[in-house]
């Protein structure tokens, strides 16, 4: 909600407060590109009802017609949006993996492990001392230290072959 609340509050009187609850109605009417709905839809069954907008003509005769015309909608557009959400990601997923390699080690390989956490840019980004697989269950590997023979889980993004020559 940052860059809708920073574009209409006045920086001098610090006032985004007074925007916030039109920038989360904004959000919940808005209709979400992976769903194809809002939340709202997805949330009460129905479109939000605007100040501007007629009152409905259709009447409920009793409660549980209205329960299960209500529960009809949901599930349908649950369903929609459960669908819509799937192919987005399918699309994104197809569009990271177009570039990535996708590496396969062997029990046995010798490699070098990525070092996490605080280091200057000068430090080295990957361990110093071999590993060998141990253990493989792709994409995660169990490497031993070759110096003190302890074992450790990693990710087949941090791992780099030794490349001998």
């Amino acid at each position: 909600f940052v860059p809708q609340l920073a574009k209409l509050h006045d920086r001098e009187n610090n006032n985004w407060d007074e925007y916030l609850q039109s920038v989360v109605f904004a959000y919940n009417t808005g209709i979400h590109a992976a769903t194809q709905h809002s939340p709202f839809q997805l949330q009460f069954g129905r479109d939000a009802r605007m100040p501007t907008d007629t009152t409905s003509n259709y009447v409920f005769y009793k409660t549980s017609d209205y329960y299960n015309q209500l529960k009809k909608s949901l599930k349908i557009i649950q369903q929609n949006a459960r669908n819509q959400s799937n192919y987005f990601h399918m699309i994104s997923r197809k569009y990271y993996d177009k570039n990535r390699s996708n590496p396969q080690y062997e029990i046995n390989d010798k490699i070098l492990i990525r070092t996490h956490g605080s280091r200057s840019k000068l430090d080295p980004r990957y361990s110093l001392t071999p590993k060998i697989i141990i253990q493989k269950q792709h994409p995660t590997y169990y490497v031993q230290d070759q110096l003190n023979n302890q074992i450790t889980r990693v990710h087949v993004n941090d791992i780099r072959p030794i490349l001998l020559s």
